[in-house]
């Protein structure tokens, strides 16, 4: 069994911004496999499906991003799972230009709150992670704010295709592993595949 989390905020003002991107890649995957994530379960909306052969817990922590690893605890420990070889996390990264995917594991949480509250949670920070780079294209202030403020609808229109590579990235790892989805998926938005 598989456990992929994404991570946001689960006020409906949160919804369509930056730091709940999580939370939309993870609603991608379920309307993929004509599910809801609305089962509630250790803190979190949850959904399973199965993914060639493999069972696959979809989940969406409604502790708030800061505490996101209380959740994610709980579902491992309930579904009796490794977060080195069980988990997989999706979430926003202002360090990396919006758009760009990368798959990584056993990275630090570069200054991100929710997967700082998994790593402080696990005791580990040896989990599969996927970031969309969500920074804008002009200088901002106030980091904080701009997570946290609705995208505007040009931004929104964008995120089609980068939340449809998120789940197939996703998928992948679940499918191929790790390292085949770090083949296919991470570089940036502009490379095209040869």
């Amino acid at each position: 069994m598989k456990l992929i989390v994404g991570l946001g905020n689960p006020a409906q003002d949160y919804e369509f911004t930056p730091h709940n991107l999580g939370f939309l890649v993870i609603d991608r995957i379920a309307d993929d496999h004509n599910l809801e994530v609305r089962n509630r379960q250790c803190g979190a909306l949850t959904a399973r499906t199965t993914i060639r052969d493999e069972q696959v817990v979809l989940a969406k922590p409604e502790t708030f991003m800061n505490l996101s690893g209380n959740a994610v605890r709980e579902l491992i420990e309930k579904n009796d799972l490794s977060p080195e070889s069980d988990l997989i996390v999706v979430q926003d990264e202002l360090d990396f230009p919006f758009g760009t995917l990368r798959v990584h594991r056993n990275r630090s949480s570069a200054g991100h709150n929710g997967i700082e509250s998994i790593i402080d949670s696990l005791g580990t920070k040896d989990f599969v992670r996927i970031r969309i780079g969500v920074a804008p294209d002009h200088a901002v202030r106030d980091g904080k704010e701009y997570l946290l403020s609705p995208l505007s609808k040009t931004w929104l229109k964008a995120l089609e295709p980068i939340l449809t590579d998120a789940a197939a990235a996703a998928e992948m790892i679940v499918k191929e592993g790790p390292a085949a989805a770090m083949q296919r998926f991470n570089r940036r938005p502009e490379e095209e595949d040869t």
